[in-house]
């Protein structure tokens, strides 16, 4: 690449130009056939998005990522650029990275008939190859085709009859390029219009003048599938010209979820040492998701993005750092109580239906956590409410029990150390005997969190009340708030 610096070098180098989409079809075969990841770092499409993903790419379509906020549709945009060629040749100077063998701009055509072999030549970096543009109502035309230039036609004395005198918009300057338009629908109807003919023809129609650009641009759009009845609509014939539309979906279990918040997660290596997290802290955060993206109270067609378990998680961690920080602790482990921390995260996140916003969106994230609890107690501790007769045994009679006997209830302060939180759940003996008989082999660090679990499941299968102060949490057994007046 040092060596070429001319079209005549380019040529003596035996290299053969190629479009774009014939550049990704053959990078893509050649990854599957090495079996490299395609698109690393994406997980749980392994066996949906991706193998659609693949077949558009081997078909050199154009491709409409379609799916709710959050789904990692702009990430696999941004993929795409690993299946380009390193480098590419370039006509030097030109505006909308001219193919030396096959010239489109009046520059380029001008230069290589007056220079021919002398032709200088640059190169182009494939992390160079990517535009994106986010629609909005303000976008024009002339944003994204191109406009007539007055200023240039002033300085170079041409008039407005000359083809000279236009300035190049966004996507003839990202020929040869991967061009992302992101929330096609929120594009008014006439640029997506203009958009027909580049698809189809690469015809290019600037202020009068009817350019015969054939543009070389692997064109992706991303799309929010309420935004058809919401902002706006992709019109039909542009939805016509594009190859592939593939949809995408959030993570369908919890593994995935996790493995995504981890990957994505800003977590500083401080935090990393001196926080410790339980795996059903990390369950349990994703569970929260899983629970918003059911809730009644969410407007499931606006979705739950997969942005809010990653800043939920590190707003988890944020609150055990406060927390230790204030309490005087170097190390510390995630409490339940913590969980508190990331309502902020929630509420910012969710579309509310109208009875959502009746109860209140601090109400609803509060009451997520909640139901998350709920969902996965049965995983690992007996069923509650599914006994045989109302006079048999349960495994928490005993817990139940230890707090009729508490006439002041059993208060969990959010900001005690290590010690006194320890000391305050070991005082709750009957914790211990069902941890040792259900979950024996649960680590040391993780036992706490697992009893202040237990207890607010407890209280979601109204075993127990819980009320929420100002310094933490108060459970009492299921009748004290009645009988305490509270």
């Amino acid at each position: 690449m040092k060596d070429i610096k001319t079209f005549g070098d380019l040529k003596a180098s035996g290299y053969k130009s190629k479009s774009i989409k014939d550049e990704l079809r053959d990078n893509l075969i050649q990854k599957i056939k090495n079996k490299e990841t395609t698109f690393e770092g994406v997980h749980g499409y392994e066996n949906t998005v991706i193998p659609e993903l693949e077949r558009a790419i081997l078909s050199r379509h154009n491709i409409n990522l379609l799916g709710l906020r959050g789904q990692a549709k702009t990430r696999l945009a941004r993929l795409m650029l690993n299946l380009l060629d390193e480098y590419i040749p370039l006509v030097e100077g030109s505006e909308i990275n001219d193919d030396p063998f096959m010239p489109i701009s009046r520059y380029a055509k001008e230069l290589i008939k007056e220079k021919g072999d002398d032709t200088p030549i640059s190169w182009l970096h494939r992390s160079e190859r990517f535009a994106e543009k986010l629609a909005t109502p303000d976008v024009t035309v002339a944003d994204i085709i191109g406009d007539v230039d007055p200023i240039k036609a002033a300085n170079l004395k041409l008039s407005y009859a000359d083809d000279r005198v236009i300035h190049y918009g966004m996507i003839p300057r990202a020929n040869r390029c991967i061009f992302v338009i992101n929330e096609l629908p929120d594009l008014q109807a006439r640029i997506q219009v203009a958009l027909f003919n580049i698809l189809q023809e690469g015809d290019v129609q600037i202020r009068g003048f009817k350019l015969r650009l054939p543009l070389d641009i692997q064109f992706l759009f991303t799309a929010n599938p309420e935004d058809y009845t919401n902002r706006g609509s992709i019109v039909t014939p542009l939805k016509d010209r594009i190859g592939s539309q593939i949809l995408t979906h959030y993570p369908a279990d919890i593994e995935t979820a996790r493995l995504i918040t981890e990957q994505e997660a800003k977590v500083l290596e401080s935090q990393k040492q001196s926080i410790k997290v339980p795996d059903l802290a990390k369950d349990l955060l994703e569970q929260i998701v899983f629970e918003a993206r059911e809730s009644d109270f969410i407007d499931s067609k606006s979705g739950v993005s997969a942005r809010l378990s990653i800043t939920a998680f590190e707003n988890l961690l944020s609150t055990a750092e406060l927390r230790a920080l204030k309490s005087g602790d170097e190390t510390t482990t995630v409490r339940l109580s913590d969980f508190v921390g990331i309502i902020p995260s929630i509420t910012g996140k969710v579309e509310l239906v109208y009875e959502g916003e009746q109860e209140g969106a601090a109400v609803v994230a509060y009451n997520l956590i909640g139901e998350a609890v709920k969902t996965l107690f049965e995983e690992f501790f007996p069923k509650i409410g599914k006994l045989k007769k109302q006079t048999e045994e349960s495994p928490y009679d005993d817990i139940v029990s230890w707090f009729f006997n508490q006439k002041d209830g059993f208060e969990l302060l959010d900001d005690s150390n290590d010690k006194e939180y320890k000391k305050m759940l070991d005082a709750i003996s009957p914790l211990d005997n069902l941890l040792k008989e259900y979950q024996p082999d649960i680590e040391e660090d993780d036992v706490y969190f697992e009893k202040e679990f237990v207890l607010w499941a407890l209280v979601e299968f109204k075993l127990l009340s819980k009320f929420r102060f100002a310094e933490g949490t108060q459970f009492k057994d299921p009748y004290g708030s009645f009988i305490s007046g509270i």
